[in-house]
Formats: C-alpha cells, sequence, structure tokens
C-alpha cells in the first residue's frame, strides 16, 4: 500500500506545532512564581505579644486566608505575611469559619482586597505517584518549597479523602497548599506525628470548598471558650473520637477501631462515631460486625447517606449484593448528586453479571465525575 510522505515543509510545521504545544506547560520555576504570591505565613502571639507558632495559609477569596485550626487555637491574636516582593504584614480580624474535625480555620484578613490573589482548588482527586509541591512556611524559612509525589490516596468518612506526600514538611509548614503541576491546590498540610517522625498528610481540597465564607465572625476569645468547653468531662467522648480520627489520618485502623469503641461507649447516641466503628470493622473483614455498627447509626440517623453508602460497602465485602444495591440506592435518593454511590451501585451490578444496569449508573456518573465514570467505563469494558 502507498504511504505518502510529508514534504519538508509541511513536516516542519507540524515540528512547530508540537514543540509550541508543550511549550504551552508551565515548568515548576513558573508554576511556583505564578501560586507563591497567594501562599501566606501565619504568625500567632499571646496577650503579651509575644510569637507563639507559626504555619502556612493561603488565599481562598478575597480577604479570607485558610490556615490549620491547631495553628491559632491558643492565641490572643494573629497577623499574616504575604511572600509577594518584600512580603507585606496585615492582621487577622477573626475567624469567618471553623472546622474542627479537618482542622480547618478560614480568617478575616484586613487588608485591601484587591492585594489578595485567590488559589484556584480543584476537586479532582490526584493518582499514586504523580508530582505535588508545596510552599509554605518550614521552621519559619517563609515561602520555601518542596516537591515529591503522591504516596497514597486514603478515605476517612466523614472527613474526606486524605492525600500523603513524599514533600518533606516541617512545623511551620501547617496549612500549606499542595500544588498539582497545573497549579491547582489539592489539598492542605496538616502535620501528624508516629513514633517521633512526621507523617506528610494533606486533607484533600473539597473539604475547603465546603468552608463557608459567611461574615459572622469568632474571634480568638470566643475560640478560647470553645476549647475550654471541650476539656469538660462531658466531652470525653469527643476526645476519643477525635484521636480516632487522627489514627485514620494514619491509616492505622486497629488503633482508631479502639478509640470509636471507647467514644460509642462514652457517648451511645453518636451516629459518627458508630459509622467509624462500621468503617473500621470493614477494613478489618468484620463485615457482619460492621453491617450492626452501621444499623445502629441508622437508628440514630435514618437519613445517613454516609451511613447507608457505608452499608453498602459491608454488605458488598460480605457477598451480599441485593443488600448492598439496597443500600447504595438510599444512599442515591439521599443525596443524588453525590457520584460515588453511583459507581458503588454500577461496580455491585456487574458483580452480579447485570451489565445493562452497571450502564445506566455510568451514565448517571457522567455528568458528576468524570473520572470516577471513566474507572467504571473501564470496569465495564473488561
Amino acid at each position: 500500500m502507498y504511504k505518502r510522505k510529508l514534504s519538508p515543509w509541511l513536516a516542519l510545521f507540524v515540528l512547530l506545532v508540537c514543540a509550541k504545544s508543550a511549550s504551552a506547560e508551565e515548568s515548576l520555576p513558573e508554576l511556583i512564581r505564578r501560586v507563591k504570591p497567594s501562599v501566606v505565613s501565619v504568625i500567632t502571639y499571646n496577650a503579651k505579644n509575644e510569637v507563639l507558632i507559626t504555619g502556612s495559609g493561603f488565599f481562598v477569596r478575597p480577604g479570607q486566608v485558610v490556615t490549620n485550626l491547631h495553628v491559632l487555637e491558643g492565641a490572643d491574636h494573629a497577623e499574616i505575611r504575604t511572600f509577594d516582593g518584600k512580603g507585606k504584614t496585615y492582621a487577622v480580624d477573626g475567624l469567618v469559619d471553623v472546622d474542627e474535625e479537618g482542622d480547618l480555620a478560614t480568617m478575616r484578613i484586613v487588608m485591601p482586597v484587591e492585594r489578595a490573589r485567590v488559589l484556584e482548588t480543584t476537586s479532582v482527586m490526584p493518582e499514586e505517584g504523580e508530582k505535588v509541591f508545596v510552599i509554605g512556611n518550614p521552621l519559619r524559612l517563609e515561602g520555601s518549597v518542596a516537591d515529591g509525589i503522591v504516596s497514597a490516596v486514603r478515605e476517612v468518612p466523614s472527613l474526606g479523602k486524605i492525600v500523603q506526600i513524599t514533600a518533606p514538611i516541617s512545623h511551620g509548614n501547617s496549612g500549606s497548599p499542595v500544588f498539582n503541576m497545573k497549579g491547582q491546590v489539592i489539598g492542605v498540610v496538616t502535620i501528624r506525628v508516629m513514633n517521633g517522625q512526621n507523617i506528610n498528610l494533606a486533607i484533600a481540597s473539597p473539604r475547603i470548598a465546603e468552608m463557608r465564607a459567611g461574615e459572622k465572625l469568632l474571634s480568638f476569645d470566643d475560640l478560647a471558650a470553645r476549647s475550654r468547653q471541650g476539656q469538660q468531662p462531658e466531652a470525653l467522648s469527643e476526645w476519643w473520637y477525635r484521636n480516632g480520627l487522627n489514627s485514620l489520618w494514619l491509616g492505622n485502623y486497629d488503633s482508631a477501631l479502639g478509640y470509636f469503641e471507647n467514644a460509642v461507649n462514652k457517648n451511645p447516641n453518636r451516629a459518627e462515631a458508630w459509622i467509624q466503628v462500621g468503617y473500621c470493622k470493614v477494613k478489618q473483614g468484620k463485615t457482619q460486625d460492621a453491617i450492626k455498627a452501621f444499623q445502629q447509626a441508622l437508628k440514630l440517623r435514618p437519613n445517613s447517606y454516609e451511613a447507608y453508602n457505608k452499608l453498602g460497602d459491608a454488605y458488598y465485602y460480605a457477598g451480599n449484593y441485593d443488600k448492598a444495591v439496597e443500600a447504595y440506592k438510599r444512599a442515591v435518593l439521599l443525596r443524588p448528586n453525590e457520584p460515588e454511590a453511583y459507581y458503588n451501585l454500577g461496580m455491585t451490578y456487574l458483580e452480579t453479571g447485570d451489565r445493562d444496569a452497571a450502564i445506566v449508573q455510568s451514565n448517571l456518573l457522567k455528568p458528576l465525575d468524570a473520572e470516577l465514570h471513566k474507572k467504571l467505563v473501564n470496569e465495564i469494558q473488561r
């Protein structure tokens, strides 16, 4: 068969187009120059105006900066310092939202709003092995950059996805944004320590999107009062629960289960704790115990999407696909815009041999989550 050769001029044109396309991708130094002005250092002070600790943060809206809640706890006041130019310092007016489970806080900054350079976040989860970089304030070395890869993505029920990275992290990086190679924020660094070593973890960016931008302001005195309330005896269940979450961040399901079981013993009426008990039981392969825990959660909170979705997982791993389908369908009814339950339904139908039903779920999933849709399609086409 005759094959037509490209003329030298056409070949040169194609080469130039390809080269232009490749050059359109930003290099790491270019990405850093573009996003760095949106990152800030966070400095907290006591009543004597002495520095307590430092952390990092970044602009999510004009005049509003996200950081870790633990960076601000115990402070009398705080300020931020930008990394652009020679840097400028601005006072923190208070907090517009606090996410205790996610260890996040949104600060309102006293500054001209036009000075804030807001970062783009993405809800697309990174893949293992994907390159990332972090900009922050480790050990008060402002504006430091570290790069690495995503080593794992894990889930913590009621919290979301946790991204583990290899980029070196030190104290002062708490609240730093983790960037993909498009300059989008994929997560917020939160320091977790195990056996004396820092585990480099970030809470995935969809949690940031849940933070409100309200005008009601929480002062540092208000934050301190909330902390004192958490030290009362009736908050013991909460203490066990939060330590369980810390273990889940690290993927230590056995340790987490012990904390969550203590939490439900102290407060049997907390649905979230029962969901976490069930989740850990599934991870241990104890599906029948997990089913009982999720059912208990649903007695306390009959309209819990999380409980129905995880109950479906327990039935799925127990091999009871009819019950799994029933639970996932209830989850879909409760949150029709949540993509995970559609994916779970599709996978369960495939296990039963009902490929047509799986295709229906694939079509419903497509407008909600392109990545999960692609993943389900690949499973259908196997």
